[in-house]
């Protein structure tokens, strides 16, 4: 009795995508399969050694116009098994209808959802404008840098010729939907704190230890700022603020050694809204405040603040948001508090929007017992069934001809 489309996602849900070890290859002939069953081209990019690139297309009728993109990443994060009520890989449904697995919000829901929307679609015998390509990247819970990074600068990528991209978004646990039309700048910091070692027993100047805890003091004192002014506007979402968290900390060779040298980790995602090169410099005038001996370097600096238009004066979003009016789907418009794949994407010109027809659902991507309802998935199907027409119509742009 249950609907194919669900048992089609629990079985996508099954094949173990976990970080360290994600079995790619077995995501690929998955997808792959069900891309053939539906009649749609088939191409794979090698963007990095044991890193591909699923691309599925469906052919409009006038390929030279720019195409939709559908994105979505095939990995997913580790598990805590002994926090879970069920086994993350087996995609129990409870008598709720809730589906429990790693990636049943992020985003096995999504990539599923695009691919029986568009069942529906030619099986209603539709054919549009503009063509629909589908991309199945690697390794966008690590940073996307041996995934989408790569594969925006490949010629396989810029043949696709992409007008308009749909990614992913989060749940949203009440009545509204949640879309995102812009991201943070993930920037990762390590700083090291240089001073002078010696003997645990004695008072020694100048330690690595009190130079880190003037650094630490610095930045977890602007999270706290960050932090109330959240608080305290509410229009505000975590997507409008600057998060910071100390992440790592390191140092030290033994109980009774003061360490010549301590460092800390910072990960820090900021709004478009922020000066980034301001911003450094207030990293730096921390460091410079700690003493000599202190050095930043970035682990991660994303510079792109590129946002896409939420205009109805723009095509693709009057497109997006009619479908959502003629639905009554309720809208929230936010930055992404974190980061995914949108931002290589929108970083080579291309409007992006992320999106996971998931309302009243509790937002658990990357925490223990990640589910989704079966009837709010199979809605996610019905909602994608009227956005890719939308899409695929809109009419030619002035840079089109």
């Amino acid at each position: 009795t249950e609907d194919p489309s669900v048992t089609l996602f629990r079985e996508y849900l099954k094949i173990d995508t976990i970080h360290p070890k994600p079995d790619y290859d077995a995501a690929l002939r998955f997808l792959e399969r069900i891309g053939t069953e539906l009649g749609l081209a088939c191409q794979k990019v090698e963007v990095y050694q044991g890193r591909v690139v699923l691309i599925l297309t469906w052919q409009g009728t006038n390929p030279r116009l720019r195409s939709v993109l559908l994105n979505s990443h095939t990995d997913v994060v580790p598990v805590f098994e002994e926090h879970w009520t069920y086994p993350p890989l087996e995609a129990v449904k409870d008598s709720q209808g809730n589906i429990y697995a790693r990636g049943a919000q992020d985003m096995k829901c999504v990539s599923i959802q695009y691919l029986e929307a568009i069942r529906r679609l030619k099986a209603e015998g539709k054919c549009f404008t503009r063509t629909i390509h589908l991309t199945f990247v690697p390794d966008e819970e690590i940073g996307g840098h041996k995934g989408m990074e790569l594969f925006v600068q490949r010629p396989e990528f810029k043949a696709l010729n992409v007008g308009f991209a749909l990614d992913e978004g989060l749940a949203n646990p009440s009545n509204t939907f949640s879309v995102f039309y812009g991201e943070k700048s993930p920037w990762w910091i390590k700083v090291k704190c240089a001073g002078s070692p010696g003997h645990g027993s004695r008072f020694i100047s100048n330690t690595a230890a009190e130079k880190m805890h003037k650094v630490i003091n610095s930045f977890l004192a602007f999270r706290e700022s960050e932090k109330q002014r959240l608080k305290s506007d509410s229009s505000l979402t975590l997507g409008d603020v600057t998060s910071l968290n100390m992440t790592m900390l390191e140092g030290g060779v033994s109980f009774n050694v003061v360490p010549s040298e301590m460092a800390a980790g910072f990960d820090i995602r900021i709004p478009p809204t922020v000066d980034l090169k301001a911003f450094e410099e207030q990293v730096a005038a921390w460091c410079r405040g700690a003493g000599d001996g202190v050095t930043y370097e970035f682990h991660q600096k994303c510079m792109d603040q590129n946002i896409t238009s939420t205009e109805e004066s723009d095509p693709w979003w009057k497109a997006f948001s009619g479908v959502c009016r003629d639905m009554k789907l309720q809208l929230k418009l936010e930055i992404f508090p974190a980061a995914t794949d949108s931002r290589f994407i929108r970083a080579v010109r291309h409007p992006a929007i992320g999106f996971s027809p998931m309302n009243h659902t509790p937002v658990l991507l990357h925490d223990h017992n990640e589910f989704l309802n079966e009837q709010i998935f199979l809605r996610g199907i019905d909602i994608y069934a009227w956005l890719l027409p939308a899409l695929a119509s809109v009419p030619p742009l002035p840079a089109e001809g």
